[in-house]
């Protein structure tokens, strides 16, 4: 069934107002509202655009509500979907970011953002069971992902090397014989023709506001700075919104002096506890850039916050309207198939090691850094740290999901009324 595009709108919005947990949970929610609810596409197809698009650089969840918008609607269906995904959570960061600026860190809200992310905690592994369900088929597949955690965990490999070995595994494997399941075309096929002149036009988009501030205000000028170190990131930013982080803090702390290490992670805490992709953080650090250079200016903080933004985002269009039409015909490949299925069994063990680092980040108040031979860093929680009542909301919080299927929103929101409350009984 082909959706209306105001189904198609309000199923995004929907995704991207509850798109709480990351990558992880937010792929699983996408999952639940277009394959599970609305039946739009099938689950091959969905586990086949996930796998595309956790081989190109940028957020995998934007670009996946972005593809399942063009195979729906065409280019009108994959901006509606790609813009709804992001625009409901950058909201939510500009607001948040403009308080955490003009008036500092609030108690209760700290409080209740510490309640959140023992739900997040909880909807990143409901997310890992779900989809490992799903993608895992057979003993081939747990070992790539088990591979693939222990690559990303323990031994520190990057992420690129990761995914282009299990790529090349399983093009050497081949597909399974029911990767086609379903029908052969999606629903409605998109030409190849519109989609790569919508994919020239937004090239030019996603540029043009980094060529004007070039322009008017001059290549050192800070905001022309955060356009090009924001650009950059989207054309180089494979492994997803975690492996982007030490490049980032890099960037935005060491070389720039936008913000500072602490005001870094404070707005990694404020990306991570709301809806919407990851890489939000990225709209955070453009606010304080300007917020900072500007001595507390709000027209320029919101400037720099909608830098940042555009040159994360808008690439991701231009990927998929180029790309898809060519994936779309890679489903009929053999050697296709099965690179895709050991990618996607890849991308399980990746979010392993991301929930196991979140774990570590919420659970524990402290962490111990180790250095292997080759040089490989592997950060583990201090066991002294262990936050009890966390893990008690976070163990909550993963009942209610996966045994009682309580609502996500009830969820979260019980969460955050339960730190707020363990705030004022202390």
């Amino acid at each position: 069934m082909t959706p209306s595009l105001r189904d198609l709108f309000l199923a995004s919005l929907k995704v991207g107002c509850l798109g709480f947990g990351g990558p992880a949970g937010q792929i699983a929610l996408m999952h639940r509202v277009f394959v599970d609810e609305k039946r739009w596409i099938d689950e091959p197809r969905y586990l086949h655009a996930l796998s595309f698009c956790t081989l190109l650089p940028g957020p995998e969840a934007q670009q996946l509500a972005t593809y399942v918008g063009w195979l729906l609607r065409g280019v009108t269906g994959g901006v509606v979907a790609g813009l709804m995904f992001v625009l409901p959570g950058a909201a939510v960061i500009l607001a948040l970011s403009w308080l955490y600026a003009a008036h500092g860190d609030v108690p209760a809200i700290a409080a209740a953002f510490g309640g959140i992310k023992a739900a997040v905690l909880a909807l990143v592994f409901e997310a890992l069971v779900r989809l490992g369900r799903r993608a895992l088929k057979g003993r081939r597949d747990l070992a790539v992902a088990i591979v693939a955690f222990l690559a990303l965990a323990v031994f520190g490999l990057p992420f690129p090397i990761v995914i282009l070995l299990a790529a090349l595994a399983g093009a050497a494997w081949g597909g399974q014989g029911d990767e086609l399941a379903g029908p052969a075309t999606p629903p409605r096929q998109p030409g190849r023709g519109g989609a790569l002149g919508a994919a020239a036009v937004w090239g030019v988009l996603w540029l043009a506001p980094l060529g004007l501030s070039a322009l008017l205000l001059g290549p050192a000028h800070w905001l022309t700075r955060v356009g090009a170190v924001f650009a950059t990131l989207a054309a180089t930013s494979f492994g997803g919104a975690y492996a982007l982080l030490a490049w980032l803090q890099q960037q935005a702390v060491e070389a720039q002096g936008w913000l500072t290490t602490a005001q870094m992670v404070d707005g990694l805490g404020l990306a991570e506890t709301t809806p919407g992709p990851l890489v939000l953080v990225n709209q955070f650090v453009g606010f304080m850039a300007g917020w900072n250079a500007t001595g507390g200016a709000v027209g320029w903080a919101v400037a720099g916050a909608a830098m940042a933004l555009w040159q994360t985002f808008a690439p991701s269009f231009l990927y998929i309207f180029a790309g898809a039409p060519y994936a779309e015909s890679l489903r009929r490949s053999r050697l296709a198939r099965g690179a895709l299925a050991a990618v996607m069994a890849a991308v399980l063990g990746v979010i392993a090691s991301l929930a196991l680092w979140f774990a570590g980040q919420v659970l524990f108040a402290g962490s111990l850094e180790l250095t292997w031979p080759w040089g490989a860093r592997l950060i583990v929680p201090d066991l002294r740290a262990f936050e009890a009542v966390t893990a008690v909301f976070a163990l909550a919080a993963g009942v209610a999901l996966l045994r009682f299927k309580v609502n996500v929103v009830l969820v979260i929101l019980g969460c955050a009324l339960a730190g707020v409350a363990r705030w004022l009984l202390a």
